[in-house]
């Protein structure tokens, strides 16, 4: 089924895999979720692309460029209710700001009864990505996960056919998990932008202080901190990965490489002694070969 899109090379996974957030890391455009995968059936390609170009426009207005915050709040807060003119039955017609986007979002609403909600929360996480650097808590972090990584998921399954309870909150946890492998994976381009996703629950417990994140030092205790996240990380990837079993045809074929990918990213994060602080490790065409032969086997 993964943020911002396309098909599957270096940067697999949690970049071009099909079930994540729409976060953008650094200053590239790498996705977690595909455009145009091969393994995403054509019928619902249109419509997971036209999910994609709400979500990438929305994470440009939050990102991208030299906008003051006030200005980029006011931008989200104008596509937000281009979104809402869009989806309901007001009358009103979106600006013709993100007139493409929204010619072709709204069909896709209509046709699939897209949960609008869904893209609402989107929108509330790249808002808080204007205004927020730290996260006081784990609980503030999985707050954000669940608003920028976990709608992406359940619009895809909703694509698919797939909302009992369980799944749902299976693909919750692939996509937090997504998110958050994200995050330690980029923690040597995140840090030096002034974000700290790595909660400060979390450092107290390991000794760790703001200054040592910020000044990237690998010292025992941001290792231990980093590889606890990780493996946190891992364990909610696993309590997830049930759902391929669940989601039909190509889509859980995609879904299994989705999730291989995450979990490729934490061996490389593993092998280099959990030191993203120093190097961000990427995936090659080794990796994708070791992937695929995992997804065979799930």
């Amino acid at each position: 089924m993964p943020d911002k899109s396309t098909p599957l090379p270096e940067k697999l996974a949690p970049a071009n895999t099909s079930i994540g957030s729409t976060r953008r890391a650094g200053v590239d455009h790498y996705e977690n979720f595909p455009v145009a995968s091969l393994l995403c059936p054509p019928h619902l390609r249109p419509a997971i692309a036209a999910i994609y170009w709400f979500a990438r426009t929305a994470d440009d207005l939050a990102d991208e460029g030299d906008a003051r915050p006030q200005t980029r709040l006011d931008d989200l807060a104008a596509y937000r209710a281009d979104l809402m003119a869009t989806a309901t039955a007001t009358g009103l017609a979106p600006s013709p700001c993100w007139a493409p986007v929204f010619e072709r979002l709204g069909p896709v609403i209509a046709q699939f009864a897209l949960p609008v909600h869904l893209l609402a929360d989107l929108l509330s996480a790249f808002e808080q990505d204007v205004v927020k650097q730290r996260y006081a808590s784990e609980v503030e972090l999985l707050d954000y996960c669940r608003r920028s990584a976990n709608p992406v998921g359940r619009l895809l399954l909703h694509l698919y056919g797939v909302g009992d309870a369980a799944s749902l909150q299976q693909s919750d946890d692939i996509c937090t998990a997504l998110q958050l492998i994200n995050f330690w994976q980029d923690l040597s381009v995140d840090i030096p932008r002034g974000r700290i996703y790595l909660p400060a629950d979390a450092w107290a417990r390991h000794g760790v202080d703001e200054a040592q994140l910020l000044a990237l030092d690998s010292q025992p205790s941001t290792i231990n901190l980093i590889a606890d996240c990780a493996r946190s990380a891992k364990a909610r990837m696993l309590k997830g990965a049930q759902l391929v079993k669940k989601v039909p045809g190509r889509g859980g074929w995609e879904l299994r490489l989705v999730v291989q990918g995450g979990l490729r990213i934490l061996d490389k994060i593993e092998a280099l002694g959990f030191n993203t602080l120093q190097q961000r490790p990427k995936l090659g065409a080794w990796d994708v070969v070791v992937m695929g032969w995992r997804a065979l086997w799930m």
